[in-house]
């Protein structure tokens, strides 16, 4: 009963972006009056619905904050995504471009695609849509034919979608994808989004285009799909009744899906795992399972995880006036991840001796944190963190917030921050992992209090956006002054550094 008020409420995201000037690819704004023509029911398949409209955003950040209003409403989510896909040329990390956005400013200006799966990664099951309609630049469209893995926003969200090459010359391309959509709803029809996809694709316009699915059943292990969470899904469908529609943002997983180019078998059949996917399936071995918590079946172990893959363990160097902590919270099992690192184990509390399996009673589970870091070494940021946040909710659902189990996905989500070359979003949450390790009584010097605090005062030196690392100044002043590490200068240096 819960559920089905909830589901009479929904939100819809509108949102179109690309560089102004010379920049822009595609005209990504021009749809958005046919999608404002469309009743909002017919946009979330609900009867109620509130609308957010982004035209050309200026800010990653104020585009993120409304995403993230938007994900956390309860009722049903659908994203509506036009714009234009570009290559980070330092983190090599797909962005989408805002209207500041160019090719050397792509890092600070754009929006990092796995930021949008972060955001969407811990929403109800069943409840995430995502239609795109996307042009991608030279040197990533080069990386997306072989792998369009890379736009996987994990295990959660349906992702309907085509993405095409930004064209070479003439005029902008546009979102004529999208604009079937609209066309067809603004008629009162209200067909399964896989039809609308399936139409929209058969019209054609550009003959390279790449048409993202979700499989229509569990996805098969060839598929570089790094998880599938077992449930159910719709897209949006007809809707009756009362319609609100806001322009400002509201105040408060399901099968994973699988890119599919075009003239490939299609959804639910075996596609080619893109090239040093870690997780694909390797010849000889049993398929990747699932990483995602899910409810134990009543008999019989998980398959193992695929032999053979090498997961180098990375180093990140401490600052001069940090003692260096473990390296990565993701390089092993919990309990005991690296180092000094003594992180409770997520699910029972035990982890089978070397295996790095949970024991839970009836099922042996995976350990899920080498895949995890193996996707995001392998690039899949968005991926990896939608696999994290997935078994950080379950951690905080079976033990609640103040456990060891949630601080400790708090802790690989921060690691995972660190290796997509985010250190303001690291600092941020090793600072409050070290916050919640002292209040569950830990002492400061504790070794997981000391290197939480020392992972974050090292992220905290990598940010070059100085307002950024002021604006996070004061919260690690406070930990420097409860924790000052092991080498003495810490406190003093981060005051140094907040000096005018």
């Amino acid at each position: 009963m819960v559920n089905d008020e909830l589901d009479r409420v929904g939100t819809a995201v509108l949102l179109a972006a690309a560089p102004a000037g010379r920049g822009r690819a595609m005209d990504a704004a021009s749809v958005l009056p046919a999608l404002a023509a469309v009743p909002p029911s017919a946009l979330t398949g609900t009867p109620v619905a509130t609308v957010v409209e982004l035209a050309d955003p200026l800010d990653p950040q104020t585009v993120l904050t409304r995403l993230r209003a938007a994900a956390t409403t309860p009722g049903p989510l659908a994203v509506y995504l036009a714009g234009q896909l570009q290559l980070d040329r330092r983190q090599h990390l797909p962005h989408l471009a805002l209207a500041r956005s160019t090719p050397t400013t792509l890092r600070y200006t754009g929006l990092p695609w796995h930021w949008l799966a972060a955001e969407l990664a811990a929403r109800r099951p069943g409840t995430t849509t995502v239609v795109a309609d996307l042009v991608a630049d030279p040197e990533l469209w080069q990386r997306l034919r072989p792998a369009p893995g890379l736009l996987s926003l994990g295990p959660g969200p349906l992702l309907y979608g085509r993405v095409a090459p930004a064209p070479r010359r003439g005029g902008p391309a546009t979102p004529e994808y999208l604009r079937h959509f609209a066309t067809v709803w603004r008629t009162g029809a209200r067909p399964p989004l896989s039809h609308l996809h399936a139409e929209a694709a058969a019209q054609g316009g550009e003959a390279e285009a790449l048409f993202l699915t979700p499989p229509a059943g569990p996805a098969p292990a060839a598929v570089p799909v790094a998880v599938a969470v077992p449930g159910s899904s719709a897209g949006p469908h007809a809707g009756s009744g009362r319609e609100v529609r806001d322009a400002a943002p509201p105040s408060g997983p399901v099968h994973g899906h699988a890119p599919v180019p075009v003239g490939d078998p299609g959804p639910g059949h075996p596609l080619p795992a893109a090239p040093g996917s870690a997780l694909a399936h390797v010849p000889g071995t049993a398929p990747a399972p699932s990483l995602a918590p899910t409810t134990p079946a009543p008999a019989g172990p998980a398959p193992a995880l695929p032999t053979g893959l090498a997961i180098p363990e990375p180093v990140a160097p401490a600052p001069a006036a940090v003692a260096p902590g473990p390296a990565s919270v993701i390089a092993g099992p919990a309990p005991a991840m690296t180092g000094a690192s003594s992180a409770a184990a997520v699910g029972s509390g035990t982890y089978g001796g070397g295996a790095g399996q949970r024991v839970v009673p009836g099922v042996v589970v995976p350990d899920p944190h080498p895949a995890i870091l193996a996707a995001a070494q392998a690039g899949r940021h968005g991926e990896a963190v939608a696999v994290a946040v997935a078994w950080e909710q379950e951690a905080l659902r079976r033990y609640g917030p103040r456990s060891q189990q949630a601080v400790h996905w708090m802790e690989v989500r921060a690691d995972l921050a660190r290796l997509a070359g985010e250190p303001a979003r690291s600092c941020e949450l090793w600072i409050a992992a070290a916050q919640a390790r002292l209040g569950l009584s830990q002492e400061p010097g504790d070794p997981d209090v000391e290197g939480a605090v020392d992972r974050a005062h090292h992220q905290w030196e990598q940010i070059e956006d100085l307002a950024r690392a002021r604006g996070l100044g004061p919260a690690l002043v406070a930990l420097r002054q409860r924790v000052p590490g092991r080498k003495a200068g810490a406190l003093a240096a981060v005051q140094r550094r907040l000096r005018p």
